[in-house]
């Protein structure tokens, strides 16, 4: 059905809460993965992939980092974009060393982890990039760097498709809203009543899962969406769609 079986994969951020979603569904469409992290042991209970160690931010270690994993599996097929990192954060809160670490991490690392495999689609005359990035890259929701580097991924993501069309490269982006994934836990641990505070903000009523997110990304690599490239699709349970808490409390007040 997907037209990915025996297929390259390329999946940074391959040992968090998405990243093993992201995995698990390339794995079930056939794919043959290339799981990327910066920690090895977030790696270990990952079966069934080629596990690649490597700092997002060192340029020279991710060109060759990805480079060995592709000369290990073969071309790739498609790279997901998929490590990142943030902390909750307001314009009062971001100083310089914050501003460098987000760029650093979110924006900069996913150019030093696509960037190498671009030349290898162009030789295969065809690939699909998809970077997941955020609604924080389509509107404010807090987080100021973080929502800057997002943006840039919006951004980079469109060059690729524009100047790369002709090659038969894709690239698009997931914008994913709140995602339940262990990060969540020690928010929930602080206050078990968080999510009555935040859910009320989401039209289907629940945060996105990480198989959201994955299905998504899974589509967006594969042949089913051989005519999209350049676009942004939220993943967001509607949060972008409008404000529900406007229209409940506002108008139905």
């Amino acid at each position: 059905m997907w037209g990915l079986d025996g297929k390259h994969v390329i999946i940074t951020g391959a040992g968090g809460g998405i990243g093993r979603s992201l995995v698990k569904a390339f794995l079930g469409a056939g794919a043959k993965v290339s799981a990327c992290d910066r920690d090895p042991a977030l790696l270990d209970p990952i079966e069934g992939v080629e596990k690649v160690a490597f700092e997002l931010t060192d340029n020279v270690a991710s060109a060759r980092a990805v480079n060995l994993a592709i000369e290990r599996v073969g071309p790739p097929a498609a790279i997901i974009g998929n490590a990142g990192f943030t902390r909750a954060e307001t314009i009062a809160q971001v100083d310089a060393a914050t501003w460098d670490t987000e760029i650093a991490i979110n924006l900069t690392g996913t150019y030093n982890a696509v960037a190498p495999v671009l030349p290898h689609m162009v030789a295969a005359k065809g690939g699909a990039v998809v970077i997941i990035a955020s609604v924080n890259g389509l509107a404010h929701y807090g987080n100021p760097a973080y929502s800057a580097a997002k943006a840039g991924m919006l951004a980079y993501a469109r060059a690729i498709a524009v100047e790369h069309g002709r090659d038969g490269i894709r690239a698009n982006c997931v914008c994913p809203g709140s995602v339940r994934t262990p990060a969540w836990d020690h928010r929930l641990e602080a206050n078990p009543k968080l999510l009555d505070q935040v859910l009320p903000h989401y039209p289907l009523g629940r945060l996105v899962t990480p198989e959201d997110v994955a299905n998504t990304a899974l589509f967006l690599a594969s042949p089913l969406s051989g005519g999209i490239t350049g676009t942004a699709i939220p993943v967001d349970a509607g949060l972008t769609a409008g404000n529900l808490r406007f229209v409940r409390e506002v108008l139905g007040g």
